[in-house]
């Protein structure tokens, strides 16, 4: 390997790591690595980062330690080889520790195959990484019982990756993504992939019981969120107001831009990631006067045009993942949800808001269109806990004789 331009140019990352706010000892991590890779350069047979990494950690056990480097080499290597600079948002880690990664070349290049695919062009990204991300973990395991082919996995094979510990069939959904790989690779070779598609088992899908927002907690959360002397910013307080009145899935209230809120007109204007979409939605007071509050004394300054950035230096626009935690501490102000098993998340809002809908009478389109939903059977799901029109179903028991005292408390 030729480490010239490493020699040259390593003081430019250093002084990008220390003008970005980087940590000291991570920027000590990679500082010694460089010199500890321009030292040693001589009289080794490295061909690849990944060589230098093996040479250096070869002596570690510890898994934090080896961690630590895997994410500094692979800094180094991305700059050395292709001048690219960290970005906080994509951690450049040195080893893809995925099992596509580990794939003979046939399994991946199924995997491709599907990613690639004109079937596959109008799914959301994270759906097709999902469905990839399933798919290989299915062949990685034919592959550790020394399957090296599509030819050479049988329906035995196929049938030992869906029974657990118990004998009891994994959930329909992970067979389903197997099976969507399946389906597109018949294109690609079609006789492996029909016969293994056939040695797939049938499995019944199984609906939980959902957890959802019951009354006195939506009323302790209303409540939170006018609480200005509770422990929200007022970033998170306008992100909670959104959740809570309108529903807005976390993809979009992340990608929101200052742009989406139209002030004369009193709307949110945007674009669903999920659909692709318009969707307009009224900008009530309630929404408007803290998201105005948040501009005004929080939002740090910044040319980027995201509404929500993150509050560590240099401000990053948040992500969808942010949203997740955003709910957690709103829970935690509110005072519910804090039991162990008990479901937290961006997305009991969004149900929340649905039921809410249909229970004081929103007719299920209008209610659909609201949502953002593309198709309005998309909002079937939240009818579960549409306990209002669910009591008008219930059939009566009085013809059926009941001993006295079953209903005794």
């Amino acid at each position: 390997m030729n480490f010239t331009n490493l020699r040259q140019n390593h003081e430019k990352l250093l002084r990008y790591l220390n003008d970005e706010g980087y940590a000291k000892d991570y920027i000590r991590l990679v500082k010694y690595d460089i010199h500890w890779i321009l030292k040693n350069e001589k009289g080794n047979s490295w061909h690849t980062y990944v060589d230098i990494y093996n040479d250096k950690v070869s002596e570690s056990n510890s898994k934090s330690c080896k961690k630590a480097q895997r994410h500094a080499f692979g800094a180094i290597q991305q700059f050395d080889l292709y001048g690219e600079y960290p970005n906080r948002r994509i951690k450049n880690s040195l080893i893809k520790r995925a099992n596509y990664y580990k794939l003979i070349p046939e399994f991946k290049e199924l995997i491709d195959y599907y990613q690639k695919s004109d079937k596959t062009s109008d799914l959301e990204d994270t759906t097709i990484k999902g469905t990839a991300f399933a798919a290989s973990c299915f062949l990685y395991t034919m592959q550790k019982r020394g399957l090296k082919s599509l030819d050479s996995i049988e329906e035995a094979d196929a049938l030992s990756y869906f029974l657990n510990g118990n004998g009891r069939l994994m959930c329909s959904e992970h067979k389903r993504r197997i099976a969507a790989v399946f389906k597109v690779g018949i294109a690609w070779k079609e006789n492996e992939c029909r016969r293994i598609l056939a040695y797939l088992p049938r499995i019944r899908p199984k609906r939980k019981n959902i957890q959802f927002l019951t009354p006195e907690e939506v009323e302790a959360i209303r409540k939170s969120l006018d609480n200005e002397s509770c422990a929200l910013s007022f970033r998170d307080r306008a992100i909670g107001k959104l959740l809570f009145f309108t529903g807005i899935r976390a993809c979009d209230i992340a990608a929101m831009k200052c742009s989406s809120i139209n002030w004369q007109k009193e709307e949110i204007c945007l674009s669903q990631l999920k659909t692709g979409a318009p969707l307009i939605l009224p900008l009530t007071a309630a929404i408007g006067n803290s998201i105005f509050d948040y501009i005004a004394n929080e939002r740090p300054e910044s040319s980027g045009q995201h509404l929500f950035l993150g509050e560590l230096y240099p401000h990053y626009p948040i992500m969808a993942g942010a949203i997740w935690h955003i709910s957690i501490k709103i829970y935690k102000a509110a005072a519910v949800r804090q039991n162990a098993g008990d479901r937290r998340g961006s997305h009991l809002f969004r149900h929340n808001v649905a039921t809410s809908f249909l229970g004081n009478g929103v007719p299920r389109p209008v209610a659909s269109n609201i949502l953002g939903h593309n198709d309005p059977v998309s909002i079937n799901p939240y009818m579960h806990a549409d306990f209002v029109h669910l009591k008008k179903c219930a059939l009566s028991i009085e013809a059926f004789p009941v001993r006295k005292g079953v209903f005794n408390l």
